[in-house]
This record gives C-alpha cells, structure tokens and sequence, in this order.
C-alpha cells in the first residue's frame, strides 16, 4: 500500500468516524436534551473513548453546532432537490415533510427553541448562522411566492407565515403522535401537514 493510499484510507475513516459521532450525538440530544448531555454520553454511544473524541470535537458545543450544521445542510440540499415544477406550497410542503420525517426517526428540529443557551451559543456559531441566513432567503422567498400567486394568506404578515412555519418542526404534537398513538410514520406526517397547511376546517 502506497503513503498516499495509507493517508487516504485514515482520512475516509476519520471522516466515517466524525459521521458516526454526529449520529450519536444527534440520538443523545433527541433524548436527553442539550444540558444532560455529556461528552461521556457520545463517546459510549459511539463505542470510542472520551479521548478519542476530542480528536474531533474539542468540546460539547463544538459537537452540538456541527450536529446542527448538518441538519441544515441537509435542508438545503432538499431545497435544492425539489422539482422545480412545484407550485411555492407544494415546495413547502415536501419541505416540511422531509424535517417531520427527520423529526420521526429521531433528528432534530430545525430552531432548538426550548434551550435558551443552544440558541445563544449557535448564534455565535458563524458556519450555523451562514446556513440559517441562506435557507431563511430561500424560505422567505417561497412563502412571498406563495402569497403573490395567492396560495398563502396575503393579509400576514411573510414572518408570521415563515416563523410558524418553522415552529410546526418542533411541534410537540409529533412526539406525542408518535409515542401515543397508533399511526403510522407516514398518517403522522400527512396529518401535520394538512394542520400546518389548512388548519382544523374541513376540506
């Protein structure tokens, strides 16, 4: 085995390993939140030592903001991806779609709203914040779309319409779905949508 083929084959499992880590970091967040979690918690989900970590992740919230940067990068790729023949709301939909099925499989939200201290450390995050700045201008622009064309209620507000919008990420409403009742991933995700795009009025 050549040097160059050594060196590529310690960076690709670098690179598997740092995948991994942001995997068990993103479980140990859905369950135990960001103040329980620890660096203790991830290393023993991952099956390496605390040491070995750090090799990638020099601290928790180091690990928590990438964690998020990948979520975010993975929203801009589905923004990216959507069949450009998609009315606005339809593009909003499959969004939306994608982030509750994320939620279901036990990802996280886009806006981790309920812990005060993410907020304000992932404010000070520049590679987060870059990425929110881009996907909050795609958003925006979809939902004036939406409202141009008539789709969306012209009468709000365009941040209203976003910020809620975002909001039906975190809903609660899912976890309780999910945790109590009998639905199936799929029925959770088509029943929020249609609360999200058309509220509790019949068809």
């Amino acid at each position: 085995m050549s040097i160059l083929s050594k060196f590529s084959f310690k960076d690709q499992a670098f690179k598997l390993r740092e995948s991994a880590i942001l995997d068990a970091t993103t479980s140990v967040l859905g369950s135990k939140g960001y103040d329980l979690m620890t660096m203790d918690d991830v290393a023993g989900a991952v099956g390496i030592s605390k040491p070995s970590l750090y090799k990638h992740f020099k601290s928790k919230e180091e690990l928590v903001g990438e964690a998020m940067v990948r979520l975010l990068d993975g929203a801009i790729d589905q923004v990216a991806a959507l069949d450009k023949a998609l009315n606005p709301v339809e593009k909003l939909s499959a969004l939306l779609a994608w982030a509750l099925r994320v939620r279901l499989e036990g990802g996280l939200p886009f806006l981790p709203s309920t812990s005060p201290h993410v907020r304000d450390m992932l404010m000070r995050n520049v590679k987060y914040m870059l990425r929110v700045v881009k996907l909050n201008r795609q958003l925006e622009a979809l939902v004036k779309e939406g409202q141009k064309a008539g789709l969306l209620n012209p009468a709000l507000p365009s941040d209203v319409i976003l910020y809620s919008y975002y909001a039906r990420t975190c809903d609660p409403a899912v976890d309780y779905l999910q945790k109590f009742s009998k639905m199936a991933s799929d029925d959770i995700v088509a029943h929020m949508l249609a609360v999200a795009f058309e509220g509790f009025h019949p068809r």
